[in-house]
C-alpha cells in the first residue's frame, strides 16, 4: 500500500433515474493479511481467526512457508506474491521463474489452495525501474505454471495502484499514464485476456475524498447522496468506488490491443466474460487523515462495501434518486460484472508508516476494530445505496457534491 499517490478527480453531478440496469450475482469479500507488527498472532492462530470469521480468501505478500503451510486444507483461497526485488530475475530467467514456481506454488499445492500469484506489488509506483520487465515476468511465472499443468487453477496478474490512470474525472475519460499506457498495460491486458485472467487494482477511495473539495462524504460511504453525473456517458454515479472502477473499465477499453492496432474500442472479454477488475487493496481508515479517518466512517464504508460485493438489496430509502433501486452490484458501465476485493487488510500494524496503521479489522490480539459480518455482508446496520443510475434523453443534471 502506498498512500502518496498523485490524488486523480472524481465526479459532481446529479440525475433523475428512469432505467436500472440488472442485478450480477455478487462477489467475494477477502483480506490481506500483512505481519509488518509486533505482537502478532502465530499464522496457526491466525488461520483459526480467518475460520472463525468465515473468511475464505486472502492475500500475502510474500510466500512465507509458515503461513502457506498453516493454510493448508482450510479451503481458504490463497493469492501470494513474487516480490519486487525477485522481479527482474524472473523477467530475465525462465528456469529462475520455474524453481520459483516449484517451490513457493507446487510444493503447497493443492493442500493450500492457491489461486493466484501477483508479480510485483505498485511497480509503476515503488519500483517503475522495473516497468519494462513486469509483462515479462508475468509471462515466463504463466509459462513455469503451464508446464506444472497449473495455469487454469493459478492465475497471474499485478497490483496496481489507482494513479497509474492520468486521467479518472469523468469515469468515462478515464486513461492510462502515457508512460505506461502502450508500452505496459497494452500488452498486460492482451496477456490477462489470453490467459483468463483478471487486472488486479489497489483503489483507495477516501483519497479521492481527500482530494476533492466539497464532496458529500455520504458519496464515499455508500449512503444516500444525491448521485454525480458523467455528462459524457450519461450515467449518474452514487459511488465514488464505481466512479473509479468505470475510470478503470475506460482506460483499458482504450488501450490498442495486439490485433487492433489501427484504434477502436477494445472488445474486453476473456473465456467469454468481460475481463475481471479485483480489488487487490481497498479499505478506511479508523483514525487520523484529517479527521475523516474515524471507527465509525470505516464501519460505513466496510458495509457498504461488503453489502454491495455481496450483492445485497439496497431496500426501500426516503431519497428520490433511488427509491426505484433494487440492487448495489456492478458499475454503470460494466452492470453485469461481479467484484471480488481484499479488504487492507486483516491486523492494525504498528511497523508500518503511521498513516497505514490504522486500516485492520483486528488488532493484534485478535479483538475486533469494529464488527464484521463475512458471511452476510456488512453488520445490518441499514441500507446500502444503490450504486448508479442511467438517464433517458438529456434530462435535468447540476454540479455539487
Amino acid at each position: 500500500m502506498a498512500l502518496t499517490s498523485r490524488l486523480l478527480g472524481v465526479l459532481l453531478g446529479i440525475t433523475v433515474p428512469l432505467l436500472f440496469f440488472s442485478r450480477a450475482e455478487g462477489g467475494e469479500v477477502g483480506v490481506c493479511y500483512g505481519r509488518m507488527a509486533t505482537n502478532l498472532p502465530d499464522p496457526a492462530t491466525v488461520v483459526q481467526l480467518l475460520k472463525k470469521n468465515s473468511i475464505t480468501m486472502v492475500r500475502i505478500y510474500d510466500t512465507d512457508p509458515t503461513v502457506l503451510r498453516s493454510l493448508a486444507d482450510t479451503g481458504i483461497k490463497v493469492t501470494v506474491e513474487l516480490t519486487n526485488e525477485e522481479l527482474p530475475s524472473a523477467a530475465t530467467d525462465q528456469n529462475f521463474a520455474d524453481q520459483w514456481v516449484q517451490n513457493n506454488v507446487k510444493a503447497y499445492y493443492p493442500a493450500t489452495q492457491i489461486n493466484g500469484v501477483t508479480i510485483g506489488n505498485e511497480v509503476f509506483k515503488e519500483a517503475s525501474q522495473l516497468n519494462s520487465q513486469l509483462v515479462p515476468a508475468m509471462k515466463k511465472v504463466q509459462a513455469a505454471l503451464a508446464r506444472l499443468g497449473l495455469a487454469d487453477a493459478v492465475k497471474v496478474t499485478t497490483p496496481i495502484a489507482f494513479d497509474a490512470l492520468k486521467t479518472s474525472f469523468p469515469p468515462s475519460e478515464g486513461a492510462f499514464r502515457d508512460d505506461i499506457a502502450l508500452s505496459v498495460m497494452s500488452p498486460m491486458v492482451d496477456f490477462l485476456q489470453e490467459t483468463g485472467s483478471y487486472l488486479m487494482m489497489n483503489i483507495y477511495p477516501y483519497l479521492a475524498y481527500l482530494s476533492t473539495p466539497g464532496m458529500s462524504i455520504d458519496y464515499l460511504l455508500f449512503r444516500p447522496n444525491a448521485g454525480i453525473l458523467d455528462r459524457n456517458s450519461r450515467q449518474t454515479y452514487f459511488s465514488l468506488l464505481d466512479a473509479q472502477l468505470d475510470a478503470v473499465y475506460y482506460a483499458m477499453e482504450k488501450l490498442p490491443s495486439s490485433s487492433l492496432r489501427a484504434g477502436g474500442m477494445r472488445k474486453l472479454t476473456a473465456g467469454g466474460g468481460i475481463l475481471e477488475v479485483k480489488l487487490g487493496e481497498i479499505h478506511h481508515p479508523t483514525r487520523g487523515h484529517h479527521g475523516v479517518g474515524t471507527r465509525a466512517n470505516a464501519q460505513a464504508f466496510t458495509d457498504g462495501l461488503m453489502r454491495k460485493v455481496r450483492g445485497g438489496n439496497s431496500g426501500t430509502t426516503s431519497n428520490r434518486y433511488n427509491r426505484l433501486a433494487t440492487s448495489a452490484v456492478g458499475t454503470p458501465h460494466r452492470p453485469n460484472a461481479d467484484l471480488d476485493v481484499y479488504i487492507f487488510e486483516l491486523f492494525n500494524e504498528d511497523n508500518k508508516p503511521e498513516d497505514e496503521q490504522d486500516f485492520g479489522l483486528f488488532y493484534p490480539n485478535q479483538q475486533p476494530v469494529y464488527q464484521v459480518d463475512f458471511v452476510h455482508g456488512g453488520t445490518g446496520a441499514g441500507p446500502v445505496q444503490p450504486s448508479y443510475c442511467t438517464q433517458g434523453g438529456h434530462g435535468p443534471g447540476r454540479s455539487g457534491p
